[in-house]
Order: C-alpha cells, then sequence, then structure tokens
C-alpha cells in the first residue's frame, strides 16, 4: 500500500497486520472500455487545490454532483489510511467519531488551512479501498476563507485510455500517466479490490502517496483514488497485489501502481451530504 514504512510498521504493531498500498500500471486480456479517438477535449489545470495532506497519507476535498455549498465538506483517502488502524476484510465503519485534521492545500501545494474531522462517515478495505471523513465546516466556508473548492467526484465509469493526475498532498508531487485498464480482482494479503484502476508505468507512486485523488485531466474530476502496486515481484502480499481475472489466473505485475474507482461512491450518499448505503444504485459494501 502507499503509505510510507514507519506508518506502515506501526499498523502492524497496532492491528497485527500491515496492508499499505504502493503503487501501478500495464495490459489486460479482457476487453477494456476505451476512450474516445475522435475529437480530444482540451485538458484542464491540475494542480494541489483541494488537496489535503494526513499525518501518513495523501486525500482531497470532494463533493458530489448532488452535494450542495452548504453540505459538511467530506475528505477522501484510502481504507489504510484510517486512524484506528487497518479494516480487515470483509470488514465496514461507519459513524465512527473522528477528530482527525487535515492540511488544506492551494494551488501551488502550499498549506494554507487545518481542516477537522468530527465522524468516519466511511471506511472499508472490502471491494475497494476507501474512507470518507466529514469534516466540521461547510464547501462554502472553505471558499470563503481560503479561496479553495472542493474536487468532484465523476458518477461514471472511468475508461481505459484516459490521461490522469494522481495529486499526493503528503509529497506536494503530481504524476502523470493513464489508465492503462482494470483489473478484475485485485488480491494484497488479506484484501481483496475489485474492478481496480491499472496505472501506466509513468505514475510510479510511492509511499506517502496513499489516497491521493486521480484526477481526469479532461474534466478534472476525482475518477479513482490511489492505493497500491507491487514493489518486489512478490505474489498477492502485502505492498505486492496481484491481479486475479475472472478465470482465476494471478498475474504479478512489479512496479505497476493501481487505484480504486470512485465512481459508485455518489450513489449512496444523498441530501445534506448523508451517508445511505440502502439508497437505490448503492452498490458500496454494507456493515
Amino acid at each position: 500500500m502507499n503509505k510510507p514504512l514507519l506508518a506502515v510498521l506501526s499498523a502492524v504493531a497496532t492491528v497485527g497486520l500491515g496492508a499499505t498500498p504502493a503503487l501501478a500500471a500495464p495490459h489486460s486480456s479482457a476487453p477494456q472500455p476505451t476512450a474516445p479517438h475522435a475529437a480530444k477535449a482540451a485538458a484542464v489545470t491540475v494542480d494541489f487545490a483541494g488537496t489535503v495532506s494526513l499525518s501518513n497519507c495523501s486525500g482531497s476535498v470532494i463533493r458530489f454532483p448532488g452535494s450542495a455549498d452548504t453540505d459538511p465538506a467530506l475528505v477522501l483517502t484510502n481504507g489504510h489510511c484510517l486512524e484506528t488502524g487497518m479494516p480487515s476484510a470483509g470488514q465496514v465503519i461507519t459513524g465512527q467519531s473522528s477528530s482527525r485534521t487535515f492540511g488544506l492545500l492551494n494551488s501551488a501545494g502550499s498549506k494554507i488551512a487545518t481542516l477537522r474531522a468530527n465522524q468516519v462517515v466511511y471506511s472499508t478495505m472490502t471491494d475497494t479501498d476507501v474512507t470518507i471523513y466529514r469534516t466540521t465546516t461547510t464547501y462554502a466556508a472553505i471558499k470563503s476563507s481560503y479561496g479553495i473548492s472542493p474536487l468532484t467526484v465523476q458518477d461514471t465509469h472511468p475508461v481505459a485510455g484516459t490521461a490522469i493526475k494522481v495529486v499526493s498532498g503528503y509529497w506536494k508531487r503530481i504524476y502523470s500517466c493513464n489508465i492503462d485498464g482494470f483489473v478484475y480482482r485485485l488480491k494484497e494479503g488479506d484484501w481483496t479490490f475489485k474492478d481496480s484502476v491499472r496505472y501506466t508505468s509513468a505514475c510510479n507512486t510511492i509511499g506517502g502517496t496513499s489516497g491521493s485523488p486521480v484526477i481526469d485531466v479532461t474534466t478534472g474530476k476525482v475518477v479513482a483514488v490511489n492505493n497500491t502496486g507491487n514493489e518486489d515481484g512478490e505474489r498477492c502480499t502485502v505492498n505486492n497485489p496481484c491481479e486475479v481475472d475472472a478465470s482465476g489466473n494471478v498475474t504479478v505485475r512489479q512496479g505497476i501502481n493501481y487505484a480504486q474507482e470512485t465512481y459508485n461512491i455518489p450513489a449512496c450518499f444523498t441530501t445534506g451530504n448523508k451517508l445511505n448505503l440502502s439508497a437505490a444504485g448503492c452498490t458500496l459494501p454494507k456493515p
């Protein structure tokens, strides 16, 4: 997992396991949705505005297509970045109290404010690898005080070939590459992720990039959250995820990094940015 080594060792001591995703990228034998070849749209400017730094990971202030400016602002990062330890396989956490802080960054990557959470709205490492925090402030207040707007989460499936940027608030570094394809199952230690994004090799993400938003450079929207990569060429171990296809065939891609799609998250949030796992179209794992 893409979390710094010291944080990994701390998590191991805390939970007895050490899952912390790291890197990602190449080709899949399965048919992949691909970006259209006709008429390329101009790229938007992707910088650090709206991203955050955590004590051991990266993240971003996010909104959904249906969010209102007056809603409490949400922060997205990885499940394995949860301050109380990585969720076990099959575990889903909702409504957990939190006072975690985040360093809000401007376009240049400078910290301009500290945001504080009051709740872990949702966290899991089952099928995906996400934690969503509710903060004590609103999007409107953040915009008014600091001139920073949230990143919008795209509510449609990403496509292969899309140019993306992985923006790490922890390292103040931006990686540029493309979506190489999608992985039926990505297995790492005790955890299994479904329909993961595989990067092309240019996104050689490292520890600390966990939780970074993966941004479509054409739309400026979040299409995934960075979470892991195969560091040493090992097979299906922590920090060495392997790809498993629908027939059970295993592929190991050393040096390739991955992310978890986020398009399925907006359907699980209703008016006021409230989580509703029973909402129509919500496919996130439930407790």
